[in-house]
């Protein structure tokens, strides 16, 4: 049996160790287009600021790994596929025949229309390149914009602020990370970056990047002009399905696959930023380009691979944890609440403390947190289990900081004193 899987991301990597684990006699080949040993992009903030270097990004860093795995790692691009022949073509013209298929090609970052933005200068930071085009200019006292405060442009803000930057954030929602916070949290961590130094623009829009002397002018869509000597896009990601065009395989915004992470082709899977996998708060099928969720994916496709329909995907939880120079933040789940559903919150903006409980009957089914690090296994846990709160749904919501008992009431059955 060969076992062909497109992308050398996490969900890959993943995918080809258990694939091996499950059935050490079948063959592999784990096809990445880029030239470096797979690796990890959550890793390269830390490369930033260096606390590792770039071979601590690389998910596996035993020599031979991947040859003791019965697995071959083959550099190239696959530009076509077809699910009925079995083949895919790469783009030094050869093609590999396989008996099933992971797709897992991962996503890349967007590009907005905005002109200039293709300046020199101007870089994502998705891809090891990219990080070390950043480390030439991002220097102490380098002027740099940052456009877009989600979830990975702040986590690239706490690396760039390490280097001593002076740095400018334009975001054109009204809060930072706005599909992860509540408009109080988002607000929050705004305010706490401002207290540090960074200047973050909300409800702002960039209108054109034009070089000017030695460096670079952002013109924002009010008038304003920020000079810059770097600017980064983080303006979100979009999912790698472009040579899928033909191949017999179903997508819509990414590949559509049912609860086994099979796709509309019995033989070929999708796993990781690429797949609409289920979510588990919602029920809904979308693209969840989160590390945890491509290597819960990875390992359950292959289970299916080997032996199919072994293995049940029960949908991934949506969690974001955040270190925003030093202010920890979460989101789990539904944190946006349930239509019909209770909420509790608890704020102090003063020490930049908050919490949002979202409840579906008497089951946690979503939350927000800042500043409140005890919580976030906790949280993660009743979510995930969609244990009954009984009486103690009440508590929290009369006093949401009441998580540790609660979850210890309802699944160990602790006598705590109520008071």
């Amino acid at each position: 049996m060969h076992h062909v899987i497109i992308g050398a991301g996490p969900a890959g990597v993943i995918a080809a160790e258990t694939l091996h684990r499950r059935d050490p006699d079948c063959r592999i080949s784990l096809v990445g287009d880029e030239p470096e040993p797979p690796y990890s992009r959550m890793a390269i903030p830390y490369y930033l600021v260096d606390r590792i270097a770039e071979r601590g990004t690389y998910l596996r860093k035993t020599e031979g790994h991947f040859d003791r795995i019965g697995t071959t790692v083959v550099r190239d691009r696959v530009v076509s596929v077809s699910a009925d022949d079995h083949t895919l073509r790469l783009e030094t013209g050869g093609t590999v025949d396989y008996d099933r298929l992971l797709i897992a090609s991962g996503s890349r970052a967007i590009i907005p229309p905005i002109e200039g933005i293709d300046s020199p200068g101007v870089h994502a930071c998705w891809t090891l390149e990219d990080a070390r085009q950043i480390l030439k200019l991002a220097n102490p006292g380098a002027r740099v914009v940052l456009i877009g405060a989600g979830f990975i442009g702040s986590i690239i803000l706490e690396a760039l602020a390490s280097r001593g930057v002076a740095l400018e954030v334009i975001e054109m929602e009204n809060r930072m990370v706005p599909r992860m916070m509540n408009e109080a949290c988002g607000g929050l961590i705004t305010q706490w970056c401002e207290s540090k130094g960074v200047k973050v623009h909300t409800c702002a829009r960039v209108a054109g990047i034009e070089k000017s002397g030695d460096g670079l002018t952002v013109t924002l869509d009010g008038g304003e002009t920020l000079p810059a000597d770097l600017v980064i896009r983080a303006t979100g990601v979009t999912p790698n399905t472009e040579f899928l065009a033909g191949s017999g395989v179903e997508t819509d915004k990414g590949v559509i696959v049912d609860e086994y992470l099979q796709t509309s082709h019995p033989d070929v899977y999708a796993a990781g930023d690429v797949a609409l996998g289920k979510n588990f708060s919602t029920g809904g099928y979308s693209a969840l380009a989160i590390q945890p969720t491509a290597v819960d994916h990875g390992r359950i496709a292959a289970c299916n691979m080997v032996e199919p329909e072994s293995c049940l995907h029960q949908g991934s939880v949506v969690m974001n944890v955040l270190d925003t120079l030093g202010l920890v933040s979460a989101s789990f789940g539904a944190w946006q609440g349930i239509e019909g559903g209770d909420s509790a919150e608890l704020s102090d903006p003063g020490r930049f403390r908050y919490l949002s409980l979202q409840f579906k009957d008497d089951m946690l089914a979503g939350a927000n947190s800042l500043g409140l690090t005890q919580h976030v296994g906790v949280l993660r846990g009743l979510i995930q289990s969609r244990v009954r709160l009984g009486k103690w749904k009440q508590r929290l919501m009369d006093d949401p900081t009441r998580m540790m008992e609660a979850y210890l009431g309802v699944t160990q059955g602790a006598g705590w004193k109520v008071t």
